[in-house]
């Protein structure tokens, strides 16, 4: 993942937490649009991937990413939360994740397969 301009963060979708979402989102590829927040901890951006919830939850740990079908939305959280929607779980972000916090209105997100 890419904060356009400013940051790289290393992000790894992982099909077995939500193999039918994970593939589409896989196929959709590559994903951008604006970064928006939700409180503190939640960073998303919205896109067109139309997929329904798979292995719902609503609790989550800072590294987390999650899909929000209602509004084909890809969330990455900055700590854990108990969040009021559900959501199906699509991967982790291992290191720089305190990099989100410096997340500006308008900035872009962008998500795209690295190749070797």
């Amino acid at each position: 993942m890419e904060i356009r301009g400013k940051a790289k963060i290393p992000c790894d979708l992982k099909r077995h937490l939500s193999p039918r979402t994970v593939g589409t989102i896989l196929r959709s590829l590559p994903l951008e649009g604006h970064a928006h927040k939700l409180g503190n901890n939640i960073f998303y951006f919205e896109t067109s991937v139309d997929s329904g919830i798979e292995r719902s939850r609503s609790e989550f740990k800072k590294g987390d990413v999650a899909f929000l079908p209602s509004t084909g939305s890809i969330c990455f959280f900055t700590s854990d939360v108990a969040s009021g929607k559900t959501m199906t779980p699509i991967g982790k972000i291992d290191k720089n994740i305190d990099t989100l916090k410096d997340v500006k209105p308008g900035d872009v997100f962008c998500i795209y397969e690295e190749t070797a």
